[in-house]
């Protein structure tokens, strides 16, 4: 496995696996051709680190992370982060994940943020096996073109450096289980 900065020729696989059956409901689009994709991915190529996790030279995933300003530069935000449903279980996403924490971490970030979708189990588990911990709910926050309802988005959160250890005023579970 080898994680490297995405390019603009990573088009074609990032959108086959944006539109992926397994992925995409939990991403922030629906599905769309590769043309109406392209003002999507240049703008996950302008706003942050947008990167690609190969195995065997074939894109396997994707994560982007953006970092806060000011007052707020040593908060970061992981996502979107999805990996293509044949290489799901073969611990590309926890590799990917794992190595940008470390980078963040070096760079000064203490706090990384992500949501993720109520409905999400997967992901949700996912990412409590990375450490992360539900922070908040917003309520009926994301609305698949596919449904008529909308569904929670569960806001995460993962301390490092100086603020990884306990907190006692941040319980570990800081919000109602989702539905």
């Amino acid at each position: 496995m080898r994680r490297r900065r995405a390019r603009p020729d990573d088009i074609a696989a990032v959108h086959a696996i944006y539109v992926d059956g397994s992925v995409i409901p939990y991403l922030g689009h629906d599905s769309m051709p590769l043309a109406d994709f392209r003002p999507i991915f240049d703008r996950m190529l302008d706003d942050g680190d947008l990167h690609v996790i190969e195995i065997d030279r074939t894109v396997a995933g994707f994560c982007k992370t953006g970092r806060q300003h000011g007052r707020c530069a040593h908060v970061a935000h992981l996502g979107p982060l999805a990996i293509a449903s044949a290489f799901q279980g073969r611990g590309a996403g926890r590799a990917m994940v794992a190595e940008v924490i470390a980078e963040l971490e070096a760079a000064g970030v203490t706090r990384i943020e992500l949501q993720a979708e109520a409905d999400n189990r997967g992901g949700l588990a996912f990412y409590e096996r990375m450490g992360f911990h539900r922070e908040g709910v917003q309520r009926f926050a994301y609305k698949r073109g596919s449904e008529d309802a909308p569904v929670d988005e569960v806001m995460m959160v993962r301390f490092v450096g100086p603020l990884a250890v306990h907190n006692p005023n941040f319980p570990d579970d800081a919000t109602e289980t989702p539905r």
